[in-house]
């Protein structure tokens, strides 16, 4: 392959090369993408349909239900494909596709999360002015500015990662393709510094959103600590914990994959921990926040109840036809 030339399709790492495995990370791959597809539109559906969830946290709740739904879309299919027909490629274009996708997706979780820290901020340490600081019209503009982030971030890396020359061969040492794996492959010195000066500049933002989130929660635990009764430290610590928890399942599975030590770096261990942070916590999430939050129990719980019945309702009745 000459030095000016591109491929015009990739290879992506295998899960395991006998069939029987790959037939399980088939169904494995499987069963988590169902269960985070129903996890997650369970609570689409909650929050727009319930009116007690049409808050500001309901509404950024929505919005990276969307992030996690589009996470899990972007990557497991493909994997899932190559598992059932024992294939590893990916054409050019849908990788520069799929890189673009999670990149967006990622980066704009990342900056709903930022912002979900700041609703707990003000809903504990400035209550009185939550109404003010968190209208409609201010949660709509800062959900936008998630996306715009989230779509200029993964326009400005696919851009740049795909318009170098790539002459290292064309394997990645990945199941889905990821910036880092396409910089190995490519042959422009320049380039690769560009790129990797763009990382480190949307390292540097989220840097600064991490510094903001810490400096957040350490205000709110002291208002929640000044509240006199016991009870409501309690709530208003249990206000807190499932973004917290969201947050740390996405930052420490984050850390892991990129700023481990290349010298217990390994194909099998990079899989795993790639499954760590793309696929496991969009599959978590919805269970975390519904764990602690009642108002999104019981909507879900509520909206389960009512599709039962009409089920049992439509059932009755096409018996009955069928009878007469």
């Amino acid at each position: 392959m000459s030095n000016s030339s591109s491929p015009t399709q990739f290879l992506l790492l295998a899960f395991a090369d006998r069939r029987e495995l790959q037939l399980l990370h088939f169904w494995l791959f499987l069963a988590i993408s169902l269960a985070a597809l129903l996890a997650n539109g369970l609570i689409l559906s909650a929050v727009a349909c319930d009116h007690h969830l049409h808050t500001p946290m309901g509404f950024f709740l929505l919005n990276l239900s969307l992030t996690d739904l589009g996470c899990i879309c972007t990557t497991v299919p493909k994997a899932m494909h190559n598992s059932l027909w024992d294939t590893t490629t990916i054409s050019y274009h849908g990788c520069a596709a799929q890189l673009f996708l999670l990149v967006f997706f990622l980066r704009a979780e990342f900056s709903l999360l930022t912002i979900m820290c700041y609703d707990r901020y003000v809903a504990i340490c400035k209550p009185l002015h939550y109404g003010t600081l968190l209208g409609s019209r201010a949660c709509a503009h800062m959900a936008a500015a998630a996306w715009a982030a989230g779509f200029l971030s993964a326009l400005l890396h696919t851009a740049n990662t795909f318009s170098l020359p790539l002459c290292q061969g064309n394997a990645l040492g990945q199941f889905f393709c990821e910036i880092p794996h396409i910089l190995k492959l490519s042959c422009s010195h320049s380039g690769y510094l560009r790129e990797i000066g763009l990382l480190w500049f949307t390292i540097s933002l989220a840097f600064g959103c991490f510094v903001f989130i810490v400096f957040s929660y350490v205000q709110i635990f002291r208002a929640v600590l000044r509240i006199p009764s016991q009870q409501g430290r309690h709530k208003a610590f249990s206000t807190c914990l499932p973004h917290l928890a969201v947050l740390s399942l996405f930052a420490s599975t984050a850390i892991i994959a990129y700023l481990k030590p290349p010298s217990i770096s390994s194909p099998s261990l990079d899989l795993v921990v790639a499954v760590l942070y793309v696929v496991v916590p969009p599959s978590l999430n919805p269970l975390i926040y519904s764990l602690r939050n009642q108002e999104l129990k019981d909507a879900v719980g509520k909206m389960m109840t009512t599709c039962f019945l009409r089920s049992n309702k439509l059932h009755l009745f096409f018996c009955r036809t069928l009878i007469v």
